[in-house]
């Protein structure tokens, strides 16, 4: 593919890039802002949360998007940005969580991103909540083990969508829902530690989220007829480690623990196997009749991450495990890796975006896809930049994936690669952990002058952007 006249892009295809307020806007108690779980978590999910913020917590500067996003939006429009997704810090807007009136100075920064965003013509994709919990949430209702969170996080939609529901289209829900299973804390604002969760009380979590998902679904059509609501999944495809029939098996029992959750948003009612899960470990979930014909409000649209795929096998206590975007895995011998660990499997993206549509026959939006990598500054006629040919490779391979699936019939609004702009990894909590096609001046121990700089990749992605994809190279 050459240029605009032979790609499979569609001419209206959302280009854009994503970030999460928690890794990038700093400022973490500017502006009347509360606490939330990520400012007691200075090492991301490494290790247990810490009972107050500590001074070694990048998240509390980040990369200063909240005083610099006028810069950093304009660094986005010069690639030509469609779309930028981010998200809405909670407790920017409910310190607590549980507040009796939102605090105003924080809906007032996120008038000042959307005019931003309209003075260069980007379209808006906001996270309702993604991964920043407010800590009085936490500490006080053990999070999403509480009914009660539906409730204040319903109120808190509400504001929002009476806020900007005119100036905003596309709105998710919950970021990467499903990682609930894996990371209570971070995922659903759960305190009591994982090794003493119960399984029934971490379900009836995943059930309240489910709940309040479909009832902002419900809200945001009252409110904002004409935005269009999505769910977020973390999308992870999982192969048999050989074709025993048991291993196959396997895969698809892994499969499931994610497909639940697009299931439940889609359908709006469990899925049989998922009820049988829940039987099989005793766990009998406290759902109301209310709960059964508030699942029905389903979403508009499912958006997902995409990283890297698994292996899985019956023997897997003979398996080398692998790292992974917060969902290990049985390593796959086939596949080369990321600086950490993940697996790369361009061809997995086509796979699952053929997977969700068949399944779903819901429009798709690839909301996260990239590459954390260890990039080196340098100096090039003048001017500092990274020479990323690798996370351009890492992009190119998976976009042309991308357009094999369009031309498979799958129907796809967009794609917003993760951290457009380099931040706070989210499982680290590093800043080595690079993904943007902008370099930020910051480092892990905080040093850094916090100035940007193009990569490669930088002007790279314009002409990607530019050529609606006709630029991409097989």
């Amino acid at each position: 593919m050459s240029n605009t006249d032979t790609t499979p892009f569609p001419k209206n295809f959302l280009w854009g890039g994503a970030t999460a307020a928690n890794q990038i806007e700093g400022g973490y108690l500017d502006g009347g802002k509360g606490l939330s779980i990520q400012d007691v978590m200075p090492n991301g999910i490494a290790t247990a949360p810490t009972e107050a913020p500590t001074a070694d917590n990048l998240k509390q500067v980040a990369i200063d998007f909240y005083h610099r996003y006028a810069e950093d939006i304009a660094l986005f429009a010069e690639m030509g940005f469609k779309v930028y997704r981010f998200s809405i810090a909670w407790s920017r807007i409910f310190p607590n969580g549980d507040d009796a009136e939102p605090n105003e100075e924080g809906l007032a920064f996120y008038d000042r991103v959307l005019d931003e965003l309209e003075k260069h013509g980007i379209e808006p994709l906001v996270t309702i909540s993604h991964y920043e919990t407010p800590l009085n949430l936490t500490r006080t209702y053990d999070g999403w083990v509480s009914r009660d969170l539906i409730g204040f996080y319903e109120c808190y939609a509400r504001t929002l969508f009476e806020r900007y529901g005119s100036r905003v289209k596309y709105w998710l829900t919950f970021n990467e829902i499903n990682s609930v299973l894996h990371a209570p804390f971070m995922s659903g604002g759960i305190n009591t530690p994982k090794s003493e969760l119960s399984t029934k009380d971490l379900y009836q979590a995943i059930h309240h989220e489910l709940v309040a998902s479909a009832t902002v679904t419900k809200l945001a059509r009252e409110i904002a007829p004409d935005a269009q609501i999505g769910c977020m999944i973390l999308a992870m495809p999982t192969y048999p480690l050989t074709p025993d029939p048991d291993d196959v098996f396997a895969a698809m029992t892994g499969e499931h623990s994610n497909l639940m959750f697009g299931d439940v948003h889609v359908r709006g009612e469990y899925p049989g196997y998922a009820l049988r899960l829940l039987k099989e470990q005793g766990v009998e979930l406290d759902i109301t009749e209310e709960d059964r014909e508030i699942l029905k409000n389903t979403v508009d649209f499912v958006s997902f991450s995409y990283y890297m795929s698994v292996a899985e096998t019956a023997s897997r206590g003979n398996q080398q495990t692998t790292a992974g975007n917060l969902i290990p895995g049985v390593e796959n011998p086939t596949l080369k890796t990321s600086d950490w660990g993940w697996a790369i499997d361009p061809v997995g993206l086509r796979i699952v975006l053929n997977q969700f549509w068949e399944r779903w026959q819901k429009p798709l939006f690839i909301v996260e896809n990239g590459i954390g990598a260890k990039d080196q500054l340098v100096e090039v006629d003048g001017k500092k930049t990274v020479i990323d040919d690798y996370r351009i490779a890492y992009l190119n391979d998976h976009l042309v994936q991308v357009g094999e699936a369009l031309q498979d019939g799958v129907n796809l609004l967009g794609y917003t690669p993760w951290g457009c702009i380099d931040i706070v990894s989210a499982s680290t909590a590093q800043l080595s952990k690079r993904y943007g096609f902008i370099y930020v001046d910051r480092n892990d121990d905080g040093t850094g002058s916090l100035d940007r700089y193009r990569k490669k990749s930088f002007d790279w992605y314009a002409d990607v952007i530019r050529t609606n994809g006709g630029s991409l190279t097989r």
